[in-house]
């Protein structure tokens, strides 16, 4: 895939600020043109509309997930990509006074504000956890185990980027090991998916 122009990448990052900093009745095609320092005319350039703005901010969400997992996604080791799913999603250490801005990375919060504003925004990104759950479906390990991996580091970021009172460390700490010792589970019995 190409790299997308300089003035493309502003406009996405100052797109992610809007909808992270202000709520998402504020995201507005002249607050996301003033945030990137262009002129409205410019970006309706290269994203036409609200929507396609936030079409592309989903697309470059999931193109960013897609690259830290393809390593894992190409693996034939068991558990790869359970292992890799988790150190995308769930930090191994807490971070200090952890709360949704250090917890979730600024595109998970935009997209999150984003799905409110658009609801059909979901498609891609269940089109890419199909990808995903399936590749953790066939990791050579228990296929149970392997989605339970992902449930609870789903649930871990969508706690984190929603505010809920964090983990204790300790309890982070054996959290994450629990889902580590998870993704080296062999296969439990025929599995008929």
């Amino acid at each position: 895939m190409s790299r997308p122009p300089r003035a493309r990448t502003a406009v996405l990052d100052a797109a992610e600020r809007v909808l992270v900093e202000r709520t998402p009745a504020a995201f507005t095609l002249d607050a996301v043109a003033a945030a990137a320092g262009v002129s409205k005319g410019g970006l309706i350039y290269h994203y036409p509309s609200k929507e396609a703005l936030l079409e592309a901010l989903m697309a470059r969400a999931v193109e960013a997930v897609e690259a830290e997992l393809a390593p894992a996604m190409a693996s034939a080791d068991p558990g790869a990509f359970a292992r890799a799913y988790l150190d995308v999603t769930m930090p191994v250490e807490p971070e200090p006074d952890e709360d949704a801005a250090s917890a979730a990375s600024p595109t998970v919060a935009a997209l999150t504000a984003a799905v409110t504003l658009d609801p059909h925004l979901l498609r891609p990104l269940r089109t890419a956890y199909a990808r995903w759950q399936e590749r953790l479906e066939r990791d050579g390990i228990d296929p149970a185990a392997a989605t339970a991996v992902r449930l609870a580091a789903d649930g871990w970021w969508l706690a984190a980027l929603t505010g809920l009172p964090p983990l204790r460390p300790e309890v982070h700490r054996a959290t994450r090991a629990l889902l580590e010792r998870l993704c080296e589970q062999g296969p439990c019995g025929p599995w008929r998916g």
